[in-house]
């Protein structure tokens, strides 16, 4: 459940300072799915934390340098272990996209939920990622009605050419049947 302040019951709270208001009346009706590891192929957790609440050590790897100052945020991040940790309400605007666009409309931070899932695009994602995935989907479902299959998509089709995750790993067949078949679950007991 999402409660009326736009967090996920259950989920563990690091509130990001790197988020806005999104525009006044926009519906958001947008999954955007992207991978994240940090540094690349090292699935810290504790990093990826540290950069979207602003405290990583931009000095304690070197890949860290080419990132030094760089403020973005997700509203999820699911861990390996199928974990999730909410960073900025579904209400607010979380800096996830980037330059980007969506059936003719640009800038889909404003109208998006950004979900990180711990990996790379040479790697697997564990099963339990795919359950966890599949509720948080389910809840916002329910939160956002103008969410739906043909609005759930990868970085990479929102800003072709500059982004490639979550990657060839990622199984869209998989979440497409696990969305299909929820759906039609929820219509028989309705």
């Amino acid at each position: 459940m999402i409660n009326d302040e736009g967090w996920l019951k259950g989920a563990e709270i690091q509130k990001s300072p790197n988020f806005d208001y999104r525009p006044e009346n926009t519906e958001v009706n947008l999954i955007v799915i992207h991978n994240i590891s940090l540094p690349p192929g090292e699935y810290s957790d504790t990093n990826v934390i540290k950069l979207f609440t602003n405290t990583l050590d931009f000095k304690s790897h070197d890949y860290f340098k080419k990132i030094n100052g760089l403020k973005v945020s997700s509203h999820f991040f699911i861990k390996r272990n199928g974990e999730i940790i909410q960073f900025v309400s579904v209400l607010d605007r979380a800096w996830h996209a980037g330059k980007s666009k969506h059936k003719g409309k640009i800038n889909c931070n404003d109208f998006s939920i950004g979900i990180e899932l711990s990996g790379s695009d040479d790697c697997h994602y564990e099963e339990e990622q795919y359950k966890g995935l599949m509720y948080l989907i389910n809840e916002l479902m329910k939160k956002f009605e103008g969410i739906n299959l043909d609005n759930i998509v990868g970085h990479s089709e929102i800003s072709p050419g500059r982004k490639t995750d979550p990657g060839p790993f990622f199984d869209w067949l998989k979440l497409a049947g696990e969305i299909k078949r929820n759906k039609k679950n929820l219509k028989i007991f309705c």
